[in-house]
């Protein structure tokens, strides 16, 4: 039969086969296979035949079956984040997919909500489905069930956070001094009431970010208070109680640093309502924070650098590179734009 009336597919909803091809064809699978390859030992007019059967039947090859088979990498990485819709994992994410680009690989992504449980099932399946590594921004307290994966193996780098119970490379935004130059540029502009408002305490990043605000006041010596702080997940109606109880009362804070870009924006709406605004420093940057009424001070750091070099280690790794696992931590940059050098109002 011409390849030309082959028929559009092996079964109503399945893919086609080299078993499709050969007989659309009239040639056996081994010579498919040549023709699949570019193995020589096919005539030029049956190799014309065979592909036009491939073109019909839409057939593609299973490169990953075959890499297996032949104990070779599958030319793919996973990805997992916390919140895809997260602005900033935007150029974290392109960045490394840029760099498995370049080296010729494609990237699987996913994020786990921030939920243990679901970093699990999608690190082990894209385990499962064989990349050939993987990076991870953690969020599980216990990461000991990646040690198979990594005995068997797979390079693992971790990014934005380090991993609990897995030795691995790991990039990382120098959290603590950055936030304890937000603190510092406040200070600078006399304040010594500035309250601090963080994600939940068990997270790396935050946590740090506290460490260098506690940093900052003590080494001004500024005390610290219990009430101008506030550690919890973003959710409006806490963050709104823990701005009522900062700026109210006899002691109000008259500046706040916000520790993320999340806490920032949702810190900026409670505010907006209210006469007179304390001096603000988020950390992170985020769009439109400099097109502002009043633009937005930020301790910035650089998430496409983050992935870049999260990346990069990942493919040295691939590419034989041994060694003791590497702690990288990169530098933030504080961005004045308006909003952190408010002065302070006196009543």
């Amino acid at each position: 039969m011409p390849a030309s009336q082959a028929r559009p597919a092996a079964e109503p909803g399945g893919r086609s086969t080299m078993k499709d091809v050969a007989a659309a064809a009239g040639v056996g699978v081994k010579t498919v296979s040549r023709v699949v390859n570019e193995e020589s030992g096919v005539g030029a007019a049956t190799a014309a035949r065979v592909r036009e059967a491939i073109e019909a039947l839409g057939y593609r090859r299973n490169d990953g079956a075959r890499l297996l088979r032949q104990g070779l990498r599958t030319g793919s990485v996973g990805l997992v984040i916390e919140d895809l819709a997260d602005p900033f994992y935007a150029p974290l994410c392109r960045a490394v997919e840029e760099v498995a680009r370049r080296h010729g690989s494609l990237l699987f992504s996913g994020s786990s909500a921030q939920q243990p449980q679901r970093e699990r099932d999608l690190v082990l399946a894209f385990c499962a489905r064989r990349v050939d590594g993987l990076i991870l921004v953690p969020t599980s307290a216990d990461h000991s069930y990646l040690l198979p994966e990594q005995a068997a193996g797979t390079p693992i780098v971790c990014v934005d956070r380090p991993a609990a119970g897995l030795l691995t490379d790991t990039v990382l935004s120098d959290n603590a001094r950055g936030a304890r130059e937000g603190v510092e540029h406040l200070l600078r502009a006399g304040h010594r009431r500035i309250g601090f408002l963080g994600d939940a305490p068990e997270i790396h990043t935050a946590a740090e970010r506290l460490r260098g605000y506690c940093a900052a006041l003590t080494a001004a010596g500024v005390p610290t208070r219990e009430a101008w702080v506030s550690m919890s997940a973003p959710e409006p109606a806490r963050l709104h109680l823990a701005l009522e109880r900062m700026l109210t009362g006899r002691r109000p804070v008259s500046a706040l640093l916000c520790g993320n870009n999340r806490i920032t924006v949702a810190a900026l709406r409670e505010l907006a309502a209210l006469p007179h605004r304390p001096a603000l420093v988020g950390f992170d940057d985020f769009e439109l924070a400099d097109l502002l009424t009043v633009p937005v001070t930020v301790v910035a750091q650089d998430p496409a650098r983050l992935g870049r070099t999260a990346a990069e280690l990942l493919f040295a790794r691939l590419s034989g590179e041994r060694g003791p696992a590497q702690w990288i931590e990169l530098p933030t940059r504080l961005i004045p734009r308006g909003s952190g050098e408010l002065p302070v109002r006196h009543a």
